[in-house]
């Protein structure tokens, strides 16, 4: 439909003459498709990062918990600290652009580098999370685990962590949420997420209103439905608190 017929069908039926415009700008060349393959990646890349930030939150909570009284472990612990102050001391955009055109020049697929440099990103994150629920748990399970015989690393396994995620799943999923919102910069790289979908039909559109406020409801949608998950995981660890 031209622009011509638009504003004729406009000034009869401003409601229709929306319609139209939608079907013209998702619809023409199967548009809609390239929104469904951003969604995709975008989610992929979230959860693929969320896995690997909550593996190295994991590790280095462990370590600089554990340090705290070894003396081996002091060396690993600086370097962990080293790693935070370094990771979350760059803007994410800049790490993203970091890994794709210096350390994976050679990557033809920029949605593994954006997991990736993501979840490197986010483990410096998850590991003062994670740190914060170890600590949470009384000191004295600790203690209990070493008068039975357990190393600090079995009693840190089997009694320490099993009582510390009730209070490191809502920080994981509230981590989720920011993970998700922080990939719509992956369209640096080349990546196509749902931001840079939106910006290729913007582009060949010219309809920014309506593209962009698609997105952003997509982002809205999903933001709500994983914070209503997030209270319902609340609530539910909150009635076993009390028993």
């Amino acid at each position: 439909m031209t622009l011509t017929v638009l504003y004729a069908a406009s000034a009869v039926n401003p409601l229709s003459a929306w319609i139209a415009k939608l079907k013209d700008t998702f619809l023409t060349n199967d548009r809609y498709k390239e929104l469904i393959t951003g969604f995709l990646n975008t989610i992929l890349i979230t959860l693929g990062a969320l896995c690997i930030g909550v593996i190295i939150g994991t590790l280095i909570a462990i370590i600089k918990y554990l340090a705290e009284d070894s003396r081996a472990l002091k060396p690993l612990a600086w370097l962990c600290d080293v790693y935070l102050t370094v990771v979350r001391g760059i803007p994410m955009v800049v790490t993203l652009l970091i890994f794709y055109y210096i350390i994976f020049t050679s990557a033809s697929d920029g949605t593994l580098v954006a997991i990736i440099a993501f979840g490197i990103n986010s483990g410096a994150y998850m590991a003062e999370l994670i740190r914060s629920g170890i600590n949470a748990v009384d000191s004295g399970q600790m203690e209990a685990g070493r008068s039975l015989g357990m190393s600090r690393l079995q009693a840190m396994r089997v009694i320490i962590l099993p009582q510390a995620i009730r209070y490191i799943l809502p920080a994981i999923f509230n981590e989720m949420i920011a993970l998700l919102k922080e990939t719509s910069v992956a369209g640096y790289v080349t990546v196509i997420d749902l931001t840079y979908a939106a910006r290729t039909i913007r582009d060949n559109t010219y309809d920014a209103p309506n593209t962009f406020l698609l997105v952003a409801l997509v982002y809205l949608l999903l933001v709500v439905f994983l914070t209503r998950i997030l209270r319902r995981l609340e609530r539910r660890l909150g009635k076993n608190d009390k028993r």
